[in-house]
């Protein structure tokens, strides 16, 4: 990705550079933004693109027009058994929404409108979530007849709990911005998503540790498999590393000056 760079929208995502922050935007407002075959692939990338820009600290994810997403076009369901096949055949792990997840730029989803199947699986998949308050939420799996795809029962359990995730899975129901919030399924609402996602974004820029994030993310996904013991071996071992970045001296400084830190990207 090219610094201070925008692209039109291919395969229905469109990616707007303006360093320090990266908006990735689901960008078919005449379908709500529903995903065409390979758009998952193309998301991924763009993720992946924007980690991998120095410039770039964090990044935003929104919906265009009055919607998020509402899942994956329906054309694909309706294309037959040999182009679903074809469909999963093209699947690969490196390239679906949790790679949000998985990288080390902190991602937040501004939640515009509806959020719906894999729509669902790209609201959920970041570190942070802000919702309008008309934004609705709905797996709708099981009410097509499909599973709980993308890694969403690895995910939504990890967020709700298991009872409220079994709850959201095995329904499909739809809930409204307010019931997500109590939830913990987001963590705000906001009459303008992509403007708070953006300031939130501005202040990991301009306060927090590129390195600590990235870190911590790791972190964080590395603990959902370790036992106690081993989590707390690899965090003294990242202690003692966390010790010698130049960032904790910065840090140090400028809180005695009085200023905000200037810390490496």
């Amino acid at each position: 990705m090219t610094s201070q760079a925008s692209t039109g929208a291919v395969l229905g995502i469109s990616v707007e550079n303006k360093p320090p922050i990266a908006t990735i935007r689901l960008d078919r407002p005449e379908r709500l933004n529903a995903l065409l075959p390979g758009a998952v692939g193309r998301y991924a990338e763009a993720l992946r693109s924007a980690d991998e820009d120095p410039a770039v600290r964090a990044i935003v994810v929104t919906g265009a027009g009055r919607g998020f997403c509402a899942g994956a076009d329906l054309a694909i369901l309706n294309a037959g058994t040999e182009a679903l096949e074809r469909f999963m055949d093209e699947q690969r792990q490196t390239d679906v929404p949790t790679t949000a997840l998985t990288i080390g730029t902190p991602v937040i989803t501004a939640i515009n409108g509806p959020a719906v199947g894999l729509g669902f699986v790209v609201a959920l998949a970041a570190d942070f979530r802000i919702a309008a308050p008309t934004a609705t939420f709905s797996s709708v799996f099981s009410r097509l007849g499909l599973v709980a795809e993308y890694g969403i029962a690895w995910l939504l359990p990890r967020l709700v709990g298991l009872g409220v995730a079994t709850d959201l899975l095995l329904t499909g129901r739809t809930i409204n911005a307010n019931e997500a919030l109590d939830l913990g399924l987001i963590n705000a609402i906001a009459d303008d998503p992509y403007s708070q996602a953006c300031r939130y974004a501005e202040d990991l820029v301009t306060n927090v540790s590129p390195t600590s994030i990235r870190t911590m993310k790791a972190q964080l996904l590395g603990a959902t498999t370790q036992d106690l013991p081993t989590a707390v071996t690899d965090s003294l071992d990242r202690m003692r590393a966390g010790f010698a970045n130049p960032d904790l001296a910065e840090a140090l400084t400028a809180r005695a000056e009085k200023r905000h830190p200037r810390f490496q990207a």
